[in-house]
């Protein structure tokens, strides 16, 4: 599938009436041709992670019923979970009002992180409110521990996260 080619899961834009409140799936990808996607655990709601789904990740998620993403610094579709084994089990896929963002509540299998680099979410540290100087923050970490060794899961290889 071409990044241009529409699924036939999805109907075409017609109105803001069709896609506020209309019945039809009809999602607006950006000029990348991505929808951003927050994901939330099933069960307790914890946010754990933001990603992007190009129009074949948003099928394959809906077909599987298993989370999957386009990697924006990898340029290339991404089965979470294919590599660690923490698949991402959607329990439910929501789109918002103007079908422009998606919402997964999962079920993570295994230990349950979502992060690849080992914490059970990807938002494991806070930033401070109220910083008015000029000195650079000091983040403040959420999770006591990391839920898996990345090494252990990755391997050796160099982060596929671009800096």
């Amino acid at each position: 599938m071409t990044e241009t080619q529409i699924p036939s899961i999805f109907s075409m834009r017609t109105s803001v009436a069709q896609v506020e409140e209309g019945d039809v799936l009809a999602p607006k990808f950006d000029a990348d041709g991505l929808i951003p996607v927050v994901t939330t655990d099933a069960h307790s709601g914890e946010l754990l992670m933001h990603g992007y789904m190009n129009a074949e990740a948003l099928q394959k998620t809906i077909e599987q019923g298993e989370a999957c993403y386009w990697s924006r610094s990898r340029k290339c579709l991404w089965h979470k979970g294919a590599t660690s084994g923490l698949t991402q089990k959607v329990v439910e896929l929501r789109i918002d009002d103007d079908q422009d963002a998606v919402w997964l509540r999962v079920e993570v299998a295994g230990n349950g992180a979502s992060c690849h680099v080992g914490y059970r979410s990807c938002f494991y540290r806070s930033v401070p409110i109220g910083h008015s100087n000029d000195a650079p923050l000091t983040l403040s970490y959420e999770e006591s521990e990391k839920t898996f060794d990345p090494r252990e899961v990755y391997g050796d290889a160099p982060n596929p996260t671009k800096l």
